[in-house]
């Protein structure tokens, strides 16, 4: 795929530039670092501010609004409500490449346990009706700050670049489901298409101030699967009256397994997951029938079908082998693997190492998570690519270790970013990446 190039300066051109904008170029010359770091007090304050307000996947109407504000103050023409309560900021500047940044705004059910100062005491009711905790345990509230960062500071230093911005904020990532509903709802034609997609997400792992990266398969394809067991209820004293589904349910977790270790290439990456089993009240009653909701992941579609395929065919054998009915399986929430660009992504790492320092960019192992960032290369055919983000302090890093206990992780309760050296290496970077790809 092509990436938007720099065309060579001549040397008259650039004579000619020095002399007649020598006052405008010594403006611009706090590079993205620095700029984030005198302005460290109000993206902190940002960054609190959401920390303390999270909310759902679809009913993030507070969080869209904050986006739009920052965007709209950092110069962006907004349009709102896109896909739900997705934001949409762009600024044009001359001609050039479009490139696309992006963040998502939702949080978690979770209830926050990390004891800082601005976490979250915010609980709703759910899609259920029962009261849950909201708390950013994967670092969207890091992410936005990012992104507000990146626009402020491109807003100040047009000098520095050609071309169009197109900064995203997308709901409901935590369902799979924000990227697909924004794209829906016209995302690459009523606005600028972008030539190239990048994001960054936060890692509970790697130290804050380095970024990591990976070129080809980054994060896996993510489906949700529900299987639903018939049977014929009865007393669990008469078993021979009753056509059992726990009975199948059970048969049906052992065999599934073999669908890694015999069918799948043991060069292949794939992950399936029985996450919960209800059925049945009481010891001695068999239920009518049983509920299994499983998680999949791989990173081909190739992979991911043949998975997909055998999980149908295995629930109907482990039916059949009790003449039981035929289970009901549904396939939900899925989400494309994400695939970034070989040649962005190595252009990018330069970039980062050279402006980083080589010794904090460092090149990221292939992970079973998801995110749905990966259909907007997929609907538009542009390279993409997403970074990982260190947010945890090296002395704290430490501390973990000497004690001999893993770092609380993403989506974990007592997860908690260090939030100025994060963010100033976000904006950083994310700023340095748009501005290579845009630069005059």
């Amino acid at each position: 795929m092509n990436i938007p190039r720099l065309a060579p300066w001549r040397a008259t051109g650039v004579v000619l530039f020095l002399f007649c904008f020598a006052p405008a170029f010594a403006a611009i010359a706090d590079e993205p670092g620095e700029w984030a770091e005198k302005h460290m007090p109000s993206l902190v304050k940002l960054y609190v501010y959401l920390h303390k307000n999270p909310e759902l996947s679809f009913h993030e109407s507070e969080t869209a609004k904050r986006i739009a504000s920052e965007l709209e103050g950092a110069g962006c023409k907004i349009t709102t409500g896109v896909g739900g309560h997705g934001v949409v900021g762009v600024i044009e500047n001359g001609e050039g490449p479009v490139v696309m940044v992006r963040c998502d705004l939702d949080a978690l059910p979770i209830v926050e346990r990390t004891g800082r100062p601005w976490a979250s005491t915010v609980q709703v009711e759910d899609e259920s009706g029962a009261t849950v905790g909201v708390m950013h345990a994967c670092g969207h509230d890091v992410h936005m700050t990012c992104m507000s960062g990146t626009a402020r500071y491109l807003a100040d230093h047009k000098d520095a670049w050609s071309g169009t911005l197109v900064f995203i904020g997308q709901p409901a990532e935590e369902r799979g489901s924000g990227a697909a509903a924004m794209l829906e709802d016209g995302l690459f034609s009523r606005f600028p298409k972008p030539e190239v997609c990048l994001a960054l997400h936060v890692s509970s792992e790697l130290p804050a101030g380095m970024v990591a990266v990976r070129p080809g398969y980054s994060m896996a394809n993510v489906d949700s699967v529900d299987i639903q067991f018939r049977g014929t209820g009865g007393h669990g004293a008469y078993p021979h009256k009753s056509v059992d589904p726990i009975v199948q349910a059970s048969r049906f977790v052992v065999d599934v397994q073999s669908l890694i270790s015999r069918e799948i290439d043991p060069l292949e990456s794939a992950v399936v997951t029985v996450g919960a089993i209800h059925g049945g009240t009481k010891h001695n009653i068999i239920p009518d029938d049983c509920h299994l909701q499983l998680t999949v992941r791989s990173y081909t579609d190739e992979v991911r079908k043949r998975l997909l395929d055998g999980i149908r065919r295995k629930a109907n054998a482990a039916a059949a082998s009790s003449a039981a009915p035929e289970p009901e399986v549904t396939v939900s929430e899925g989400t494309p693997a994400l695939y970034n660009d070989d040649e962005l992504t190595g252009r990018m790492m330069k970039v980062f190492r050279e402006k980083l320092g080589e010794e904090m960019v460092i090149e990221s192992p292939p992970v079973m998570g998801g995110e749905d960032f990966s259909r907007y290369s997929r609907e538009g055919g542009m390279p993409s690519m997403m970074f990982w983000l260190g947010t945890v302090e090296r002395e704290r890093l430490a501390r973990y270790k000497s004690l001999e206990l893993p770092p609380p992780g993403l989506h974990s309760a007592e997860y908690w970013p260090d939030a100025e050296p994060s963010i100033k290496t976000g904006v950083a970077a994310m700023s340095f990446a748009v501005l290579d790809l845009m630069k005059k």
